[in-house]
């Protein structure tokens, strides 16, 4: 059944920022999508207009409302509840506080949500809940993502414990998107507070958030009159939840339509079709958010190395030199040269957002794939901000976070292993990292899709196996993988540091041994005098290893992928590899 939008309400003729007080001419202020030119003030705009500039024109159909009794409790304050329904609806222009549709965002279908604070403050009762539900059932049906675009108070007091109850209804409706596969995405605009933050505001796989937009359970008056103290500034804010690693982004309104295009492109067949099917790529305005790389060459060969014989013979701190050496191309330098429609995604939603860990989704060779990986940086300032490609608990919880979101969507993984180890301070103790690595390897021998891992540069212990737990283990030719630093070792065995040369030999760390000893399935090999003389082509050679392992470990069931990363793992120290 098609139905209309609500009438468009045309802009005032001037427009004083409520913020900055600068005067803007309505219909530039239009052409701005509703931001202040003067101080960039992402002004609240209604449900329509966040249609109309997110979906291809002409493209939505509104979704039927299910039926809902009005005024469940009867319930009056200064007003009977049905009063304040009928203003609510004359001020708005819609029946209730969200407007469901289905429709195209530069060709990809989705379902959306939209909230409209106008109506009640965009407040959850039930008649909100069984319009999200509805959406989320036209999205399962049709497969194709979920979009909730938040802005809320929280739940509808005038339907007391009925509204609590939707909190519950539309969070089991995002847990049926997830079994089934289907990519959830919210957008998070000012405000978005109570019951609709504390259930499917924050569930969906990707958080975004427009700037300044604040988000939370209790507001902040609440707060600050409970614990009887001012909270700092920008509490609460997108870019304050943003560093702690409870949003995967900031976006700016003109950067959304082609921010969600990009990651509707990027919904793979998932549990209920032909996993690794490849999707077309959409068109549209690069985002901040996407680094635009360049191509590689579709089906160029690998060149992998399987003989010891065949990788150059170095010296134990020779190949540790060089794969510690500072212009070795990062996690990052990769996905900008790899990928097509990289969008890195932030944060363990836990409470942290550790920069030794980069990842997300985007597309190798045109296979949509999740890329994890250490980070390490390149100038002396970048590898302080990164710790030195050092992980805290949080990176291995982000990097969980985002093994789980492959699975679900039935994409393949590929981890970029580049660290001297797990970071070792009193922090990363008292939040749990020998509990953080655990959780990973156990994860990472339960995962139904492929994973390829490759060692970059440094393989450092259980901080390096935390992403290395695959069913193809490559590295490149300069890499090294140990149990230990070299000095490390030298300090506790030879009691002296000066020492590591002579360990790094004793320990067979550098990519020829680790060949020989089956550590690593094949060596990728490095171009001139290492991979920093030619990022580039380095990045080419390992994208066509990986992608022809993607394509070996493609025909394979999910039992069976478990079952044979089991098994590769099990054979070491037995004799038998």
């Amino acid at each position: 059944m098609t139905i209309t939008l609500p009438p468009k309400v045309e802009a005032a003729e001037w427009i004083r920022c409520e913020r900055c007080g600068e005067i803007v001419y309505g219909k530039r202020f239009a052409r701005e999508l509703g931001v202040c030119p003067g101080c960039a003030l992402h002004t609240r705009i209604t449900a329509r207009e966040r249609v109309e500039q997110l979906f291809d024109d002409g493209s939505t159909v509104v979704i039927e409302a299910p039926p809902t009794p009005e005024d469940p409790l009867g319930f009056t304050d200064s007003k009977p509840y049905p009063e304040r329904l009928r203003e609510a609806r004359e001020k708005s222009g819609l029946d209730e506080a969200v407007l469901c549709v289905r429709g195209t965002i530069d060709g990809h279908g989705i379902v959306a949500a939209v909230m409209d604070f106008r109506f009640m403050g965009g407040s959850l009762g039930s008649a909100v809940g069984a319009r999200i539900v509805a959406a989320a059932e036209a999205a399962l049906v049709e497969r194709v993502p979920f979009l909730l675009v938040t802005a809320s108070g929280g739940a509808r007091m005038q339907e007391g414990t009925l509204s609590l109850m939707q909190m519950a209804t539309t969070s089991q409706a995002l847990a049926e998107l997830d079994e089934a596969g289907i990519l959830t995405i919210a957008l998070i605009t000012d405000p978005t507070y109570g019951g609709v933050a504390a259930s499917f505001a924050t569930l969906p796989d990707v958080l975004l958030a427009e700037p300044g937009a604040h988000v939370g359970f209790a507001g902040p008056r609440v707060i600050e009159q409970t614990i009887g103290q001012e909270l700092p500034e920008g509490f609460q804010t997108a870019e304050f939840l943003r560093a702690r690693g409870l949003i995967d982004d900031v976006r700016p309104r003109a950067e959304l339509r082609s921010t969600l295009a990009r990651l509707c492109s990027l919904q793979a067949a998932g549990a209920a079709g032909e996993l690794f099917q490849p999707e077309r790529s959409p068109a549209g305005e690069p985002s901040r958010l996407l680094f635009q790389p360049e191509r590689m060459p579709a089906g160029e060969p690998s060149r992998l190395l399987f003989q010891p014989e065949r990788v150059p013979a170095r010296s134990g701190w020779t190949a540790v030199q060089l794969a510690r050496h500072a212009d070795r191309p990062t996690t990052l330098d990769y996905a900008r040269y790899m990928l097509e429609e990289f969008v890195e995604l932030h944060g363990d939603r836990l409470g942290g957002d550790c920069p030794a860990i980069v990842g997300g989704l985007g597309r190798l060779d045109g296979r949509p794939i999740v890329l994890i990986g250490h980070q390490k940086g390149h100038t002396t300032k970048e590898r302080v901000e990164r710790n030195f490609g050092m992980p805290t608990p949080a990176g291995y919880r982000k990097a969980a976070r985002l093994m789980r979101l492959a699975a679900k969507l039935g994409c393949p993984i590929l981890t970029l292993v580049d660290t001297p180890g797990a970071y070792p301070g009193l922090e990363a103790e008292e939040n749990g990292q020998a509990w953080a690595i655990a959780e990973n390897l156990r994860l990472m021998s339960t995962l139904p899709v492929p994973v390829v891992a490759v060692v970059t540069g440094e393989g450092g212990s259980g901080g390096a196996l935390a992403l290395g737990v695959a069913n193809r283990v490559l590295a490149l030719s300069n890499a090294v993988y140990s149990v230990i630093s070299p000095e490390g070792c030298a300090s506790i065995l030879w009691k002296s540091p000066s020492a590591a040369p002579r360990a790094a030999e004793a320990l067979r760390l550098d990519a020829r041994e680790l060949l020989r000893h089956r550590i690593v399935d094949g060596v990728i090999p490095e171009p001139g005098e290492g991979a920093h003389t030619d990022p580039a082509l380095t990045a080419r050679l390992l994208a066509a290893a990986v992608a022809e392992a993607f394509g070996d470990l493609s025909i394979h069931e999910p039992r069976k992928l478990i079952a044979d990363r089991r098994q590769r793992f099990r054979q070491f120290g037995t004799g038998s590899r």
